[in-house]
């Protein structure tokens, strides 16, 4: 596409030649001449001035800025570029294919345009929405339902009477709806407490490698529409997680444990069972929650709490430890006295 045909793509203003003929995106620093770069903010601005890039985003605060001619200037540049790259790299065509290596069992249906993975082990009554796709060495169990347009990366399992949305993408070797971790505990031992819950994931939700989302003791496990889970992320039963949250890696959410919608978890976070956690809160990274976090609010921490208490109580330990010696000398004296 010209430069042109990008700033009318994403609804920016063009400065500069229109007629930089771009191919692909790339960052500031490796941008040549046929390539798009973004420029976010002034932090950036040095980077800018060095680039080679054939046309930059930029916010209309860097529309001046030092760097490559051409430039298309929008309110929120990481945005455009989203929708650039999209057009640059357009997803590919499904290709309806069954492996012949692939095992179906009774009964299973399959979508228009839906494609099954090598050595991929589906079950009985599983129904496959059109155009999705199974990775290799994928298990599928009894009863499971998959939407249109989802996603199974390789060695994913999902277990029986789990149902995924449309467009769901879970990646390389994440579990979905495995037995959570309940027992009763008696002089005997321990006694595993039958998980008849299921696991209900919502449309547009993706789930990252190596997470687990375990199925519902007796209620079901809940990830609402549009939201996101990073890699290495254990959501254990009966967590009903609302719509557009998004929880980074390394997190931990125990039973039963409530989050709003446009919850924001940061990596390594961990939250303590039958929670009620906000709408728009935020849980900053490894915290650990083991209260009700209010609608809006931010907390950090460990145990965590306002941020900016946390903040104000970190500052005033540090400021604690510059006047130690002269404390224990206070101490001193008052024991000599």
């Amino acid at each position: 596409m010209t430069a042109q045909a990008v700033a009318n793509l994403v609804g920016g203003r063009l400065t500069g030649p229109g007629d930089v003929l771009l191919r692909r995106v790339r960052s500031l620093e490796r941008a040549e001449g046929d390539a798009l770069a973004m420029c976010t903010t002034g932090r950036y601005a040095g980077a800018m001035a060095q680039s080679n890039a054939g046309a930059v985003l930029v916010p209309d605060a860097l529309a001046a800025a030092p760097g490559p001619a051409t430039r298309i200037i929008v309110a929120d540049p990481a945005r455009a570029m989203y929708v650039a790259t999209c057009a640059f790299h357009p997803a590919d065509a499904p290709r309806s294919h069954v492996a012949a290596t692939a095992r179906i069992g009774a009964g299973t249906t399959f979508g228009t345009g839906a494609t099954i993975g090598e050595y991929a082990v589906l079950g009985a009554r599983v129904t496959i929405g059109a155009r999705a796709r199974i990775g290799a060495h994928a298990v599928v169990e009894d009863d499971v339902t998959i939407g249109d347009d989802v996603r199974i990366d390789s060695h994913v399992t999902i277990y029986a009477d789990t149902t995924l949305g449309h467009r769901v993408w879970c990646k390389a070797s994440a579990s979905i709806g495995g037995p959570g971790f309940g027992f009763v505990s008696d002089a005997t031992g321990h006694h595993r407490i039958p998980q008849l819950g299921g696991c209900v994931i919502g449309d547009d939700v993706e789930i990252g490698s190596n997470s687990c989302v375990d199925r519902g003791s007796l209620d079901d496990t809940v990830i609402g529409r549009g939201s996101k889970i990073d890699n290495v992320v254990q959501i254990a039963h009966n967590v009903h997680i609302g719509a557009d949250c998004l929880v980074m890696g390394c997190v931990g959410i125990a039973g039963s444990t409530h989050l709003g919608d446009r919850v924001i978890v940061a990596g390594g976070a961990g939250l303590v069972g039958h929670l009620e956690i906000g709408n728009d809160a935020r849980i900053g990274a490894r915290s650990v929650v083991i209260a009700d976090v209010p609608a809006g609010a931010t907390f950090s921490g460990h145990p965590a709490r306002p941020h900016r208490e946390y903040l104000r109580g970190v500052a005033t330990m540090y400021q604690l430890a510059r006047y130690g010696k002269t404390l224990e000398s206070l101490a001193r004296a008052r024991e000599d006295a």
